[in-house]
C-alpha cells in the first residue's frame, strides 16, 4: 500500500484550524479538516497516529487513507470540498405516464374496494402495460406532484 505523507503550509494550517473554531460547515469538511490536522508531519504540528484518531474520531483507517491520498492527488482544495456527482437520474415518469395514472386514479376502483391504494394503483399501471415496473412509492410522488389523492 502506498503510504502518503501530509506536510501543511502555515496557511494551511491556519485555514483548516479557522475551519474547526468557526463558521458553519459540513460534517464531512470539519472530518477532513481534523484528519488533515492530524496527519500533519510539518513543523506546525505533531503528528498523530492513525489508530489514535480512528478511535478519537470515530472513522476507519480507509476514510484517513482516502483523504490523504485525495489531498496529494488533488490538493488542499479539492481535499475540503464534495465532488459533484457524476451520475445521470432518468426520470422514471413522463407527461404521457402521469396523465395515465391520474386518469386511473380518477377512475372506479377494482371491485371489492372502496378506494384506490398506492399499491392498487403501481399494480394496475403493471397490469394495464403502461409501464414495466413502478414503486407504489413513485406513484405517491407523482399523485403529490399533482396534488391529487387516491381514492377522491
Amino acid at each position: 500500500m502506498i503510504r502518503y505523507t501530509i506536510k501543511l503550509t502555515k496557511t494551511e494550517v491556519e485555514e483548516l484550524k479557522s475551519i474547526i473554531n468557526k463558521g458553519s460547515h459540513t460534517s464531512q469538511t470539519f472530518r477532513t479538516a481534523y484528519i488533515l490536522l492530524n496527519c500533519d508531519e510539518g513543523k506546525y504540528s505533531e503528528k498523530v497516529t492513525n489508530e489514535q484518531m480512528c478511535q478519537v474520531l470515530k472513522i476507519g483507517m480507509r476514510t484517513i487513507d482516502r483523504v490523504k491520498k485525495r489531498f496529494i492527488e488533488e490538493g488542499f482544495e479539492a481535499v475540503l470540498e464534495r465532488k459533484p456527482t457524476s451520475r445521470t437520474y432518468e426520470p422514471k415518469v413522463d407527461g404521457d405516464l402521469e396523465a395515465k395514472l391520474v386518469t386511473l386514479c380518477c377512475s372506479k376502483p377494482p371491485k371489492g374496494f372502496s378506494k384506490w391504494s398506492l399499491r392498487l394503483l403501481a399494480d394496475k399501471m403493471v397490469e394495464l402495460h403502461y409501464v414495466d415496473k413502478i414503486s407504489h412509492v413513485t406513484v405517491r410522488n407523482v399523485l403529490k406532484k399533482t396534488n391529487i389523492s387516491p381514492g377522491m
